[in-house]
């Protein structure tokens, strides 16, 4: 667990053989360390232009949906360094690291479309596996992944509120939990200790926000 900081909201970031930033937001310094950015589609809170140049540097590899391209040329990524993901597939980063994408979206509310091909992502690092679930309810897709550490929202209005999240993490049983998307534009601590009680014994969450 050393290598993961959640920062803010859905703002994660992953140390582990590579420096790994999923949707960076509200980031406090300049660090320009990412090896990796993750983007998991293109809301301000999850592609935020001032956060991303505060991590990037000349080496960052940017995943990113289709619609984010442009965008992501103008803030000065090469051609080569910008990955353009779509939902059900998979990109090997080096040997070491894969990138799954499962579909994120909306069942009852029309936020994030499935048409819009936005996604989460599976992380593969050395057969450690981190699932990062995007702005999504609970679909088909998402309830057969297979992950140690998951990172679900849980705040609601836009994504899964608690009851819905926990009802997902008891069916896909990971070994710990993360909560997100919470304590920030939507949703409370008070999401947070519900989110607990409702889990499986046998899952460890670990609240970071």
């Amino acid at each position: 667990m050393e290598e993961i900081i959640v920062n803010y909201h859905s703002s994660i970031r992953i140390n582990n053989t590579k420096i790994i930033y999923v949707d960076p937001y509200n980031i406090k310094e300049e660090v320009k360390d990412a090896d990796l950015i993750l983007i998991t589609h293109s809301h301000f809170d999850h592609f935020s232009e001032k956060d991303i140049l505060k991590v990037k540097n000349d080496k960052t590899i940017i995943y990113i949906t289709k619609d984010l391209y442009e965008k992501s040329l103008n803030l000065g990524f090469e051609k080569e360094n910008v990955k353009i993901v779509s939902q059900n597939n998979t990109y090997k980063v080096d040997d070491k690291i894969t990138l799954d994408t499962i579909p994120a979206y909306n069942i009852n509310k029309g936020f994030h479309k499935k048409e819009y091909d936005w996604v989460g992502y599976i992380i593969n690092i050395n057969d450690k596996i981190y699932y990062i679930s995007g702005d999504t309810d609970i679909t088909p897709e998402n309830m057969k992944v297979k992950c140690d550490i998951a990172f679900v929202p849980i705040g609601g209005t836009y994504t899964m509120d608690c009851k819905e999240a926990a009802e997902l993490v008891n069916i896909i049983n990971p070994k710990i939990v993360i909560p997100i998307h919470y304590n920030s534009i939507v949703g409370t601590k008070k999401d947070e200790e519900k989110f607990k009680k409702l889990l499986n014994n046998n899952i460890v969450c670990k609240a970071l926000l």
